[in-house]
């Protein structure tokens, strides 16, 4: 007894240890290592050939073109009246998609004057710029806690962080035309720079500094930006470069060993992705010498292919705006280079050949994000030469499993699924423990709605309230009336996983009201069809139980046993199930309609017997 608390000890020792040996790897002596103030130089400034010499010409004529439909335009006003709608209204919409138009509109006017080098541009650049520094706070109003902006409170939220990292870009790429239009503009919009974010973000202790979500990374990725490019203060710098590594250390540990994303595959852009610019900012700004890649953040960087489905379609729990593959071009395509991944060139050469972005790259640029990412894009150009040499081949993983987040995926011939165990306290949760999809011969069958526009409800206290979340709009099973409950406790067990095939109960994941005991939901893959196992007991039957399945193929009641969707099918016992289609196509808004289109079913499959305990079959194939 004594040899084993002795072991354990000294196991627990270890464990500690190596943690800490870990830790200290960011633990750098940054007065030795890091760049000057001043001295920071990433890429060719504007003025350098290399733009007009290395980029091909399609490409820069492409970037020109975007930009010249926003020469002369006037700057959409902002006005206080729409920034408290989220307050007033809920609505959050109208004011961001103004305030990203205009950041959309200054991104192309840079873009085009790089990629010409005249001049052209540089007067609705200027005016841009003006615009922004006349702005009173540079967020958004969901994320602020005033009815209107205040001019003394900057807090440092994801766009007033991304703001100030596009106005730095801009800063640092046109600072000979900048200056020769004004002497002292650099300076005018260092300060700008410093009270908006450099002086908030050094002097609170801001949640998302510990945070293992997307935030993080995302505020410290522009915030690394505007220390490195406009921070005159050497000490500031310091503190500030240190501050950003022991935030990325804390989103690092705080993500699964398996290197999943519990946000999606659409958050993981901003997530992960986010990580690797600023490991990326700082091995330039200290020669190399500060490197924070570990196995475990390659992982973090692998997860987005391990998402990949094919034909452009990626798995899409959680909040996901898309079921297309939202990682851009511009952060895959640098990422594949430095990490020399296989599979992640893969991805990145078939990304860039299906957008066209080696003749026609605007399109890409304008969508990489809520606003284009002019940084990202700017160091993907750099590495063009390389980028265009790499042979597309669309990744095709047969297998993919995450233990931490209990996803797996599978490939088996023209079927492809993905399920997801997990728990409902994940963030950008919905009540999905259990959930699948099936995607055949490359296209969704049966799917995830994702989410659709965020609104006052979406974070808040009501966002259970919200359709899309509600594990009844999800390919779950609805238990004596009652659906799946949020929070972390609600969490699904691991049975079995093996050859494409994973057994979970996710009776943990609904209520006391429930009266559920166990349910044992396997879903395993062939050749030819996705076959559903769902083996229950009941504490007693108080409800008709219920198997929702959710497609935008229209569902047919071919025959009996049989619902047609399209050329697949959705086989059942007659005997045990009883089929309801309901169109849902109404509850869908704007942003919903815009991935799936117009149409939205809803199939319910219910159990014709009372019992307490059964074994209920299912499969979807391809119809004979």
């Amino acid at each position: 007894m004594i040899n084993n608390i002795k072991k354990f000890f000294v196991c627990a020792i270890l464990v500690i240890f190596n943690d800490m040996t870990s830790m200290a790897q960011t633990a750098f002596n940054w007065q030795e290592i890091l760049v000057k103030p001043g001295c920071f130089a990433p890429l060719p400034k504007s003025n350098d050939s290399f733009w007009r010499d290395s980029i091909p010409r399609p490409m820069r004529d492409s970037y020109i073109k975007y930009g010249e439909q926003y020469l002369g335009r006037q700057w959409t006003a902002l006005p206080f009246t729409l920034f408290s709608e989220f307050n007033t209204n809920g609505n959050r919409t109208r004011y961001e998609a103004v305030n990203f138009e205009r950041r959309r509109q200054l991104a192309a006017l840079v873009m085009a004057e790089i990629m010409e080098g005249k001049g052209r541009f540089m007067n609705d650049i200027i005016n841009g710029m003006g615009c922004m520094c006349e702005e009173t706070w540079w967020g958004i109003p969901a994320h602020y806690g005033h009815k209107f902006p205040i001019d003394s409170d900057q807090t440092v939220d994801l766009f007033n962080a991304e703001t100030a990292g596009l106005v730095a870009w801009i800063r640092y790429m046109l600072e000979p035309q900048l200056e020769s239009f004004a002497p002292g503009f650099c300076k005018h919009i260092d300060k700008e720079i410093e009270r908006r974010i450099l002086r908030p973000a050094l002097a609170y202790d801001y949640w998302w500094k510990k945070a293992g979500m997307n935030w993080n990374p995302w505020i410290c990725s522009n915030w690394l930006t505007c220390i490195l490019m406009c921070e005159s203060d050497r000490d500031k710098q310091i503190e500030g470069v240190s501050q950003v590594a022991k935030a990325m250390e804390a989103f690092i540990a705080a993500y699964p060993d398996d290197g999943g994303c519990d946000e999606g595959t659409g958050y993981w852009d901003r997530a992960a992705a986010s990580l690797y610019e600023c490991m990326r900012l700082m091995r330039i700004a200290t020669d190399k010498k500060a490197d924070m890649m570990t196995p475990k953040v390659e992982r973090m960087m692998d997860y987005i292919y391990k998402m990949y489905i094919g034909n452009g379609y990626c798995v899409n729990f959680a909040d996901a705006h898309e079921n297309k593959m939202q990682a851009q071009p511009n952060i895959i395509v640098p990422m594949a280079l430095d990490t020399n991944n296989q599979m992640m060139r893969d991805l990145a050469a078939h990304s860039a050949a299906e957008n066209n972005l080696f003749t026609n790259p605007a399109p890409v640029y304008d969508h990489s994000g809520n606003f284009p990412a002019l940084g990202r894009e700017l160091f993907m150009l750099r590495q063009i030469s390389e980028a265009m040499a790499i042979v597309p081949n669309e990744p095709d993983i047969k297998d993919v499993w995450l233990p931490n987040l209990q996803i797996m995926t599978a490939r088996r011939g023209e079927m492809y699924v993905a399920v997801k165990g997990g728990n409902n306290g994940e963030s950008h949760n919905h009540n999905d423990v259990g959930n699948f999809i099936v995607y055949a011969n490359g296209q969704p069958l049966i799917i995830d709605l994702g989410v659709g526009e965020y609104t006052s409800a979406t974070f808040g206290k009501d966002r259970y309230s919200i359709w899309t979340m509600q594990s009844a709009y999800h390919n779950l099973p609805v238990v004596n009336g009652v659906q799946q409950k949020d929070g972390k406790q609600y969490a699904a067990r691991l049975i079995n996983r093996s050859n494409g095939r994973l057994t979970l109960d996710i009776a943990g994941a609904y209520p006391v009201e429930a009266a559920v005991k166990s349910w044992r939901r396997t879903v395993g893959i062939s050749n030819k069809a996705v076959e559903v196992t769902e083996d229950y007991c009941l504490s007693k039957h108080k409800a008709p139980l219920q198997i929702v399945l959710m497609t935008t193929v229209l569902p047919v009641v071919a025959k009996s046993g049989l619902i047609a969707l399209g050329n697949y099918g959705i086989e059942y016992s007659p005997a045990q199930l009883s089929p309801e289609i309901e169109d849902v196509s109404g509850k869908m808004d704007a942003l919903l309609r815009g991935v799936w289109g117009q149409e939205m079913y809803r199939i319910v499959l219910t159990v014709r017997q009372n019992k307490i305990k059964d074994t209920i079959k299912y499969r979807i194939a391809k119809m004979k």
